[in-house]
């Protein structure tokens, strides 16, 4: 990563649990000096410590990129430490789950570049995938930087606007949960059918893990991907005439899913 105003400048790094050291490791990763960053956690890990970054260090009046990771529930005492780096030239990109860009406004002031991101788990092995919208002040510059720092962890996308940020939430943010659950129940099934757990596990994550790599190298869309294993009247068939049934199946489920996760999403940012 060769960015001269971070490197410059020097970038902050408020909050540094699993989604924050995946971050940090990532920029390290690419060539980002340790000597350029801070991070501010009150139990930072040893390897964060190791790493030559600044910890728990005096700041830099005015970084050129502030990268929020903290929890939702400590944002309120966590944010105004830094209301001094607002109204300025310092980029504000916030990971924390349910806090809208005019929260940040109202904290650092209107006139502050604020990037607002949605990543999810699978940034901790830098597969992850996070969706971004800025504010007015913020336009392309802000974004760039911003979405250059985020490809660390995985894949970026922009988004036209914020509200868009609550589907995001229950599509990709709550999705890997999704997924997870997907495996176990996979699992549990081959159980059921005579598999020994350790086995059915395997050949569950295997299944998913696999199909998922397929989908995402694959010209084909995933409807077509799975028109392709399907053979007429075969075990696949089968199954997925379960799967898809109209009432009750795994579309209906979803949706209903998505749904509940997105209006959750709403509700925490109005609340």
């Amino acid at each position: 990563m060769q960015d001269s105003r971070i490197a410059a400048q020097g970038l902050v790094l408020l909050g540094c649990g699993k989604m924050g050291s995946a971050m940090l490791a990532g920029w390290l990763d690419r060539g980002l000096p340790a000597t350029s960053v801070w991070v501010v956690d009150p139990h930072p890990s040893d390897w964060v410590r190791g790493t030559g970054v600044h910890v728990n260090a005096d700041l830099p009046a005015a970084p050129a990129v502030v990268i929020v990771a903290v929890k939702p529930q400590i944002m309120a005492e966590a944010l105004p430490t830094l209301q001094a780096m607002g109204e300025g030239e310092t980029v504000f990109v916030s990971i924390a789950a349910g806090t809208t860009i005019s929260h940040f406004e109202k904290t650092l002031g209107a006139g502050t570049p604020i990037v607002r991101a949605m990543p999810n788990t699978p940034a901790a092995i830098s597969r992850g995938i996070t969706a971004i919208v800025g504010n007015d002040r913020a336009g392309a510059t802000a974004l760039d930087e911003a979405e250059a720092l985020l490809r660390a962890v995985g894949a970026v996308v922009r988004l036209e606007d914020e509200s868009q940020i609550d589907a995001v939430t229950g599509v990709s943010g709550s999705g890997p949960a999704y997924v997870f659950h997907m495996i176990e129940s996979m699992a549990a099934a081959g159980e059921a059918e005579g598999l020994a757990p350790e086995l059915a596990l395997q050949l569950a994550k295997a299944t998913v893990a696999g199909a998922g790599a397929l989908a995402m190298e694959a010209d084909e869309h995933p409807s077509q991907l799975r028109r392709n294993v399907t053979s007429p009247n075969g075990t696949t068939q089968a199954a997925l005439e379960v799967l898809m049934d109209e009432s009750d199946g795994l579309p209906t489920l979803l949706k209903r899913a998505v749904r509940a996760a997105t209006e959750r999403s709403r509700e925490l940012a109005d609340g």
